[in-house]
């Protein structure tokens, strides 16, 4: 049976009424609050003209307003486009432009980017801050103005729930619409086989314009448990909040998890309520993880996903082994196996299927797979082809069925004909004692079209040398495939989700290039 995200909400507060549903700052907020409080804010939102479909923008930085505003859209049936607040102005304008929202309702903090964004975009009829002096009353006497019962209009489950703006790490941002059957599938999907559990409080940091962020807040509600949400990632105020909130769950990126162990190296935080981490984002370097499990226990769940296919994979806590079979191990470096509804293959470029063990393109049928690009009819054609979405992701599947991702197509470096794939350099380099971080690219080359560059970010105190660490690499992976120079950098960039930006760290080999990388 097909659900809406609206119904979730109902679900909530018929099943979970009287129990803590958000903790944000000081304030707290049953089920039925929530649900209250959303429901009023889309009764007002359609009495103020808007229908069902139109386009909400939303422009805030975590709060519990912004899981307000999400809820009247799920619920009323409107379209919520969650904007990444760290875009400059200029590019919220073209994301605007592009999906032409109704109405614009932002944080007090980016009254500034909103009012010039309505000034660009002359289909946003209603604007509606919040935080602070005659923004909160605004938005505070809007909802007084609003019915507490569920909206009258209501959505089918084919409807689209949001259009979510990808990073654009391969080109321009592309607005990606998510049905509300995909959205509660992937909701279900996740909560079943993550490991989420009515009793648990999770801290949610991740940003809500991000996907990850948005889904994980849905999981944990999904079943009954309460949500700390965080406005931003600073270590020693999660680890605080963790110690005092008593929390049981989480969602990091990889990066944050290992700076919180950072911390935790020096700082004797209490983190003993934790009993499972869900990481995602990007893959968790192996060595990384070993020392995860080894300070905060057996705890970890990785979820593999993207914007275009809500949840593909799950490498769950008992696949993380590290005192186990050569073959189990080897695993901690996969993104786990199919969730429960989603087909894997992994293609050549002719499109046969590959053998197991062998390197394409990796292609999922899911329930939770997008409805399309908005307003790109032939790339929404190139990326969904009879029922499968190819993710541009690189990749194979072992014996019993864990997919490995080894690159992005783009990633792929082809030097002197042969195919060297960056993830596997990196697990190498990562190997080194001396090395905190590094990132692999491609970098023109005269003589072999594309060469291997290593740009590596060193710990503390070391005094390693590029020699130093070619000759590493060369006694663990084919001559060809080590790196030909080494640049050491204070950090390597990143973009909101933790990822490292690789498409940055390209762009200065590329200049003034015949063919470029992007």
């Amino acid at each position: 049976m097909s659900l809406t995200c609206g119904d979730l909400i109902k679900r909530g507060r018929a099943l979970y009424g009287a129990q803590t549903a958000l903790i944000f700052e000081e304030r707290r907020f049953t089920f039925a609050e929530q649900a209250s409080r959303m429901a009023r804010l889309a009764n007002a939102l359609l009495a103020k003209g808007l229908r069902k479909q139109d386009r909400v923008a939303v422009l805030a930085r975590n709060c519990s307003e912004y899981v307000e505003c999400f809820g009247a859209a799920e619920l009323a049936g409107f379209v919520t486009i969650n904007l990444n607040s760290r875009l400059a102005q200029a590019e919220l304008a073209a994301i605007c432009q592009d999906c032409q929202p109704t109405a614009l309702i932002y944080s007090e903090e980016f009254a500034a980017e909103a009012n010039a964004i309505a000034a660009q975009v002359l289909g946003i009829r209603l604007r509606i801050g919040f935080g602070s002096g005659e923004a909160e009353s605004g938005y505070e006497s809007l909802l007084a103005a609003g019915s507490s019962e569920m909206p009258a209009v209501q959505p089918d489950p084919s409807d689209i729930a949001y259009i979510m703006y990808t990073s654009g790490t391969t080109g321009g941002s592309k607005g990606v619409m998510i049905s509300h059957a995909a959205m509660t599938e992937a909701t279900r999907m996740l909560s079943c086989e993550s490991g989420i559990l009515p009793t648990d409080k999770a801290l949610i940091v991740m940003p809500l314009f991000h996907l990850g962020g948005k889904i994980e807040q849905m999981n944990f509600s999904l079943m009954g448990a309460t949500v700390v949400l965080k406005t931003a990632f600073e270590p020693d105020d999660i680890l605080a909040t963790i110690e005092r909130e008593k929390v049981t769950a989480g969602h990091f990126a990889p990066l944050m998890v290992q700076r919180l162990l950072d911390v935790l190296d020096t700082k004797p935080y209490d983190v003993s309520t934790l009993r499972c981490v869900h990481y995602a984002s990007a893959p968790m370097p192996v060595p990384a993880l070993r020392r995860a499990i080894d300070k905060m226990g057996p705890i970890f769940v990785q979820v593999y996903g993207m914007t275009e296919c809500l949840v593909c994979t799950i490498l769950k806590a008992h696949h993380h082994q590290i005192d186990a079979s050569e073959t189990e191990r080897r695993r901690l470096a996969s993104a786990g196996q199919p969730a429960l509804g989603n087909e894997v293959r992994i293609v050549r470029d002719d499109g046969s299927t590959c053998e197991t063990g062998e390197i394409g393109e990796i292609l999922f049928r899911s329930p939770t797979a997008m409805s399309g690009y908005w307003n790109k009819s032939t790339l929404t054609a190139e990326i969904l082809r009879d029922g499968w979405l190819h993710t541009q992701d690189l990749g194979f599947v072992d014996e019993a069925g864990f997919v490995f991702v080894v690159d992005r197509k783009k990633d792929m470096i082809i030097s002197g004909g042969e195919n060297i794939y960056s993830w596997e350099v990196e697990e190498v380099l990562r190997a080194h004692p001396d090395v905190a971080e590094v990132a692999v690219i491609a970098v023109p080359d005269k003589v072999w079209g594309e060469s291997v560059k290593a740009c590596v970010q060193l710990r503390a105190g070391s005094a390693t040398t590029a020699d130093a660490l070619i000759e590493h690499t060369r006694t663990l992976i084919a001559s060809y495939k080590k790196p030909r120079s080494i640049d050491f950098v204070e950090s390597l960039p990143r973009l909101f989700n933790g990822k490292i930006d690789k498409k940055a760290l390209r762009a200065p080999y590329w200049q003034n290039q015949d063919r470029q990388v992007s």
